[in-house]
């Protein structure tokens, strides 16, 4: 009988942990906050004061009986689901109100860095509110219809 032929498999090198660089939050701790004011306390200035006022004008946007969470280790606002969600990197902050939001705004947000369901922004030139504000409102409207059904 016989004895099957066996191959040797290609040696390959180990596999090395994806790097994350400048996506890594600063805020990033061992331990995940427990709040979103525990969250910006380890936040540096000036992404520290950007945050705040995202925060504030994010909260005018919501309806009064959204909640603030901590989602994925990131500060968001949840109402039946999380709407949105904000946080600091080494050398931007990002707003995250989902890829349909991005998607229905995509013209107002060519001068914006952009990726599926984000939008970064350096530190020290925030978002406009107004436009914070209609981003909120959208994903608000988006969360309405997906509950009615």
């Amino acid at each position: 009988m016989a004895q099957p032929i066996l191959t040797v498999r290609e040696s390959r090198p180990p596999m090395k942990k994806a790097k994350l660089g400048k996506r890594r939050s600063i805020a990033k701790a061992s331990v995940a906050p427990k709040d979103v004011d525990e969250y910006l306390a380890t936040v540096p200035e000036p992404a520290r004061s950007t945050l705040n006022k995202m925060r504030a004008t994010i909260r005018s946007a919501v309806p009064p009986e959204a909640t603030e969470v901590i989602s994925y280790r990131m500060p968001a606002f949840k109402h039946n689901r999380v709407l949105v969600w904000f946080a600091a990197f080494s050398d931007h902050c990002s707003l995250f109100p989902t890829a349909a939001v991005i998607e229905q705004f995509k013209n107002e947000l060519k001068s914006f860095s952009t990726s599926k369901g984000t939008l970064h922004f350096p530190t020290n030139k925030p978002l406009p509110t107004a436009l914070i504000r209609k981003l909120v409102k959208a994903r608000v409207a988006l969360n309405e219809s997906k509950n009615r059904r």
